[in-house]
């Protein structure tokens, strides 16, 4: 049995709302991972500004440990913005698929009632 356009039109529009799921959810993972960095470098550098911190004996590791933290903070924050592109571009499938899938179920509906109506007219032909 061949598969309506319709049906393969709706199929593809579940796709593309997956997809987009998909790449919503990775850019707040993104977003957190990024939230994450930004307070460990925070407290970071608040232990390094306190008086029995160790800061003073390791000075360039705790330096070394912000930036990592700073660095770490800006990926994320660079993966999430790409990942906004590309729940961007998965939406402008979804609404294009979504349009054609609603013009395609207008045809069938269409083509369904104008089969029916040749029916009507066909079955009072028949009795005349």
């Amino acid at each position: 049995m061949a598969i309506s356009r319709k049906e393969r039109l709706r199929k593809l529009v579940e796709v593309q709302e997956q997809l987009k799921a998909l790449h919503e959810t990775r850019r707040a993972g993104f977003l957190a991972a990024a939230v994450s960095a930004d307070e460990d470098a925070r407290r970071l550098a608040a232990r390094f500004d306190e008086e029995e911190s160790l800061a003073a004996l390791f000075p360039e590791l705790y330096h070394r440990r912000i930036a990592s933290a700073l660095a770490e903070r800006d990926r994320n924050v660079e993966l999430a913005r790409h990942e906004a592109g590309l729940v961007a571009q998965a939406t402008l499938r979804t609404n294009m698929v979504e349009r054609s899938y609603r013009q395609s179920s207008r045809e069938e509906e269409r083509r369904q009632e104008d089969r029916q109506r040749l029916e009507i007219i066909e079955g009072k032909l028949a009795r005349s």
